[in-house]
C-alpha cells in the first residue's frame, strides 16, 4: 500500500557523482569559477536531480492548493473567508497574479480545491475536498490525523498524474484566508520560536490586529501542548499529529506535492511563507526532500526568514513580495531555464580557444 511512509522512504539524496560531474563541467566554462553565483548552484542541482547533463524541464506546472480555515472565526484576517472561493474562481478564469506570471513563464496553473467552504462547479477545478474547511485551531484540532495523511497523499497523487502528462518542473502555490496564522502556529512548534518572532502582517493587518493574531497563535500552541496527545519519537507520526492539530488542508496538500516531486526526481520551486512552512513539514517527514527544493524568494512575512534558515536554503530573489499564490515561485522558472542554458550552451575554454589560466 502506498502511503506517506513508503513515499518518504523512496526519496533518495542527490548523488555526489552527478553533483561532481556538473561541477567539473561548470569549471570548464569560459568564466571564472563560481562567477555566476546562485545560477551555477542551481544548474548543478538540476543536473543531479534529473541525472542528466542536459536536463529537459520544458513543461512546468504551478500547483495552487486552496482551503479554508476555522481560525478565521477569531478575526485574524483583513479579508472575509469568502475571498478563498472567489479567488479560486479568479484562478480558473486566468485573472490572478499567478496566472499572469505563469503565462509569461510558459507554465500552466492547476488549482486544486482540497478543503474550501465554497461550492464551485467548474470543469477546470481539480476538486477533491477532504472537508469544508478546518476546525478553529485556537479551540480544537484542525482535522484528524487520517485527514492530514489523506491531504498529503492527494498532493502526491496530483504530482503523479502531472508527471504522467509530461510535466517535469513544479512550483507551489496556495490560497486560503487565515493560512498565515496556521503556518505561524506550525512553525512556532517546529522551529521552537515564539509567536512574536514568527507572526507577520499577513494580508495587511495593522499592529493591533497583529498582536491579536499572536495571541491566537499562542492559544493554539498552548492547546496543542496541553492536550493529552501521545508524543511520537518518529518523524512521520509526529508530523501527521502536528498537521492534524495546527495545520491546514492546503498546507498538508503542498507537503504531498513536495514529497511527490522529490519522489519523481522533479525540482520543486518553493514559494513564500505558507509554502515554505509546508516545505519544513515535508523536510521533517523526509529530510532528503530538501535537496529537490528551489527556494524562490524572501517574503515580507516575519517567519519566512526563520523557515528558510531552518532548511538551510538561500532564496534566489529578494522582491519584497507577500502575495502567495505561487507568484514568487513562478518568477524562478526563467532562472531555471537560464541555468540549464548555461550548462548546455556555454562554451568551454577548450572549445572556444580561450586560455583557462593566466600565464605566471
Amino acid at each position: 500500500m502506498i502511503d506517506v511512509r513508503s513515499i518518504a522512504s523512496e526519496i533518495q539524496p542527490l548523488e555526489a557523482e552527478w553533483l561532481q560531474r556538473a561541477q567539473n563541467h561548470l569549471d570548464q566554462l569560459t568564466k571564472p569559477p563560481g562567477s555566476l553565483g546562485k545560477l551555477e548552484h542551481l544548474a548543478k542541482q538540476l543536473v543531479a536531480i534529473r541525472k542528466e547533463m542536459t536536463p529537459r524541464l520544458e513543461k512546468k506546472a504551478v500547483i495552487v492548493m486552496a482551503a479554508d480555515h476555522g481560525v478565521c472565526d477569531e478575526g485574524i484576517s483583513q479579508y472575509p473567508q469568502a475571498v478563498t472561493g472567489q479567488m479560486i474562481l479568479n484562478f480558473l478564469q486566468g485573472g490572478a497574479a499567478v496566472n499572469v506570471l505563469a503565462r509569461q513563464a510558459g507554465a500552466d496553473v492547476f488549482c486544486y480545491d482540497i478543503g474550501s467552504k465554497a461550492d464551485i462547479p467548474n470543469e477546470q477545478l481539480h476538486s477533491n475536498k477532504i472537508r469544508n474547511g478546518t476546525g478553529n485551531i485556537a479551540i480544537e484540532p484542525a482535522m484528524s490525523e487520517q485527514e492530514a495523511e489523506l491531504a498529503i497523499m492527494r498532493g502526491v497523487s496530483l504530482v503523479h498524474r502531472l508527471v504522467a502528462d509530461g510535466y517535469t518542473c513544479f512550483a507551489t502555490g496556495e490560497m486560503g484566508i487565515g493560512n498565515t496564522t496556521v503556518s505561524s502556529a506550525l512553525l512556532c512548534v517546529l522551529l521552537e520560536k515564539t509567536p512574536s518572532e514568527i507572526v507577520g502582517f499577513g494580508t495587511g493587518i495593522d499592529a493591533t490586529k497583529k498582536l491579536h493574531k499572536e495571541l491566537v497563535v499562542q492559544r493554539a500552541i498552548h492547546r496543542f501542548e496541553s492536550a493529552k496527545i501521545k508524543r511520537h519519537e518518529e518523524r512521520i507520526p509526529y508530523a501527521l499529529e502536528l498537521l492534524a492539530q495546527l495545520g491546514g488542508l492546503e498546507i498538508a496538500g503542498l507537503v504531498g506535492v513536495i514529497l511527490g516531486c522529490a519522489y519523481h526526481r522533479c525540482p520543486i520551486v518553493i514559494d513564500g511563507f505558507i509554502s515554505t512552512t509546508a516545505a519544513v513539514v515535508a523536510a521533517h517527514i523526509a529530510p532528503n526532500a530538501v535537496q529537490y527544493m528551489v527556494p524562490s524568494h524572501l517574503s515580507h512575512e516575519a517567519g519566512h526568514r526563520h523557515a528558510l534558515a531552518h532548511l538551510e536554503l538561500q532564496p534566489m530573489l529578494h522582491m519584497d513580495m507577500r502575495l502567495g499564490e505561487g507568484t514568487g515561485a513562478v518568477l524562478c522558472f526563467p532562472l531555471i531555464d537560464v541555468a540549464i542554458a548555461i550548462i548546455c550552451e556555454m562554451a568551454t575554454f577548450e572549445s572556444a580557444g580561450v586560455s583557462g589560466e593566466l600565464d605566471s
